[in-house]
């Protein structure tokens, strides 16, 4: 497939935006990544600047979860952005924006997958959880998670580059339109269905062996107990985080099978790309609040102390 051929599929992607009025989802992007962004960063910060929860593995995982997800807000937010106004992005720009989405998003999924790992191995070996998950353990696994999470991209990448190597600019910068000129669709799916279904795997079996565990405590007796809310809270997360991959995989089987874009690619791409992908990221610093009380309460102390000066000020 030449290059031109993938201008013509971004410019009539970008007409069937313009002709159905679709730039109006920048609206929803904006929002959902502005309310998320009010928090994210205050509850990142906490846990880095208080060394009680800093020595704690699930407060370094949340930490790297939050990380990714702002990353991936900010380049979402700048591609749907751009796409919205049909600037013609640079060819080095879009590969960059192309890449750091894909890692970031990888990255947020397998370390929300090892946070669930984190509390079956907790509840499981609670004497040789420090011996399991380390400190400084949890900080080099964080390090190989984001490497781990750039290989796949980059990879593609360079595959791109060699295959098509002119640097034509786009009027539309996506995943979507980028992967569909690869003559790799089938690595391309199975590379989702196979890391979609590991994760999952994952954290189904270890919710299956820590009820098997746990239900004998009677710490699921009450209907509104920590440990159900905990798991409604998981599965919730659990079901947003992972939706959108699905929904990419099947956007990527239509593309394949159509000679230009339909509406009905654009409009599934649209709402995937401006709500689906996001609404995982505004769940989880509000949730992991409620989860958690030491951060709760970390975040009441550090607002009184921030209102009791301002109120000492004006006084």
């Amino acid at each position: 497939m030449s290059y031109s051929h993938i201008v013509n599929i971004s410019e009539e992607w970008y007409d069937i935006m313009k002709s159905r009025h679709m730039d109006l989802f920048l609206i929803p992007t904006v929002l959902l990544t502005s309310v998320t962004m009010l928090v994210n960063p205050v509850l990142f910060f906490c846990i880095v600047c208080f060394h009680s929860l800093r020595q704690e593995t699930r407060y370094l995982l949340l930490c790297n979860t939050l990380l990714a997800d702002m990353l991936f807000l900010i380049i979402n937010l700048a591609v749907v952005s751009c796409n919205t106004v049909g600037m013609d992005i640079p060819y080095a720009l879009c590969n960059f924006m192309l890449l750091s989405s894909v890692t970031t998003y990888t990255c947020s999924v397998m370390t929300f997958t090892l946070m669930v790992i984190d509390t079956y191995v907790a509840v499981r070996w609670p004497l040789r959880y420090n011996e399991f998950l380390s400190v400084s353990r949890v900080r080099k696994i964080i390090v190989s998670l984001w490497v781990l999470s750039s290989l796949c991209p980059v990879s593609l990448l360079a595959f791109f580059k060699m295959i098509i190597p002119s640097e034509q600019p786009r009027k539309v910068c996506l995943v979507l339109i980028a992967l569909h000129s690869m003559k790799v669709k089938v690595s391309i799916h199975l590379y989702f269905i196979i890391g979609i279904s590991v994760c999952s795997a994952l954290i189904i079996y270890c919710y299956i062996r820590l009820y098997m565990i746990t239900k004998t405590s009677g710490i699921w007796c009450d209907r509104y107990s920590r440990a159900r809310m905990t798991l409604l809270a998981h599965a919730l997360l659990l079901m947003l985080y992972f939706t959108p991959a699905l929904v990419f995989a099947v956007e990527l089987s239509l593309l394949g099978r159509e000679q230009k874009p339909s509406e009905m690619a654009v409009w599934i791409n649209l709402v995937n790309m401006c709500v689906l992908m996001l609404l995982p990221r505004l769940c989880t610093p509000y949730l992991y609040i409620l989860r958690y009380r030491e951060i709760y309460k970390t975040l009441q102390n550090v607002l009184w102390k921030n209102r009791h000066r301002s109120q000492i000020r004006t006084a």
